[in-house]
């Protein structure tokens, strides 16, 4: 592992040595990869673009997270800026490093939508933009060259599983009462909340190197703090949410994102202000602190924000004539 170490340091240096023009393009498609744009996007494709493509997406994204954080947890791999004060750190995280997220998340989300509509142009976009994500990971030292090979490795793993099950998945839960779906989206979602606790667990006595901590130090205030169970509640209450409201708008007839491109810009501005108000006022209303009673809310909030955009949402715009 050292030397591997010792090879990504030495790779992000010359690859920062080639200037600071690199930066800005390089954040620009490392936002591309991070959770906030995918909270933009998402809402985008399934009440403007594609609802059968924007569901796959929520529900593929928020699996990834949770497997993402998982591997986190059982690897505790540092990032670059941690272990060497000779990297600029670009951007900061607080997480462990490998598997890199913005590199599994481009693979999940960037390959679903390339693998749905099944063309060139489209397949060849995806492809760019998972290496670009990727490679903006490195030169921003956010990560190992290591740790974004095997987020690519296990986004596609992911990806390939989706693609195999889902067809056939989806065609059982079909068959069951909208109760039987909310429950099986319950239990599903309470595995989400148990495997990621038991990763937490297993580093809940987990020491930060000193030196990890002075070099992140010297990046700014954002210190190390890894072992945090938020993302596992942040995933299963948006999958819950989710598969909740898809299920529930699926009883009432349906929704389609089909229509005059004003009514599909209205419905995006629309349910967008509602994603915003659950996100961000409940945010300021709902504690943080790290006990089960925070926890509990972050689940809510979550399942309310998945409900809004898979059933809220589309409810609001059949009821107001914006969709059919």
């Amino acid at each position: 592992m050292q030397s591997l170490i010792d090879f990504g340091i030495s790779l992000i240096v010359a690859l920062q040595s080639m200037g600071d023009w690199l930066i800005a393009p390089m954040k620009f498609f490392s936002y591309l990869g991070n959770e906030e744009f995918f909270l933009l996007v998402l809402p985008l494709l399934y009440w403007s673009v594609d609802s059968a493509l924007g569901l796959r997406v929520g529900v593929i994204l928020v699996t990834s997270n949770l497997f993402n954080n998982v591997f986190k947890l059982i690897f505790a791999g540092p990032r670059p800026y941690w272990v060497s004060s000779h990297v600029r750190a670009l951007w900061t995280e607080t997480s462990f490093g490998i598997p890199s997220g913005h590199a599994q998340n481009a693979v999940t989300v960037w390959g679903m939508i390339a693998a749905y509509y099944k063309r060139t142009w489209v397949w060849a976009t995806a492809i760019a933009l998972i290496f670009l994500i990727g490679f903006s990971r490195i030169f921003l030292a956010a990560h190992f060259p290591h740790d974004v090979v095997f987020g690519w490795l296990l986004g596609a793993i992911l990806l390939w599983a989706f693609m195999r099950f889902w067809e056939p998945i989806a065609a059982r839960v079909n068959q069951k009462t909208l109760a039987q779906k909310i429950l099986i989206a319950f239990i599903t979602s309470m595995l989400f909340i148990a495997l990621g606790f038991g990763a937490t667990s297993l580093r809940s006595g987990f020491q930060i190197p000193q030196t990890w901590m002075d070099n992140a130090r010297l990046a700014g205030d954002e210190l190390p703090d890894p072992v945090d169970p938020n993302s596992t509640f942040t995933s299963a209450g948006t999958f819950f949410g989710l598969a909740a409201g898809a299920a529930w708008i699926l009883s009432l007839g349906g929704y389609q994102a089909a229509g005059p491109i004003q009514k599909r810009a209205i419905r995006y501005v629309i349910g967008l202000v509602g994603v915003l108000i659950l996100y961000m006022g409940l945010g300021q209303i709902f504690p943080r602190d790290p006990d089960l009673i925070s926890y509990a809310l972050r689940f809510v909030r979550y399942t309310l924000i998945g409900f809004w955009v898979a059933g809220g949402a589309p409810w609001v715009f059949k009821k107001i004539k914006l969709a059919e």
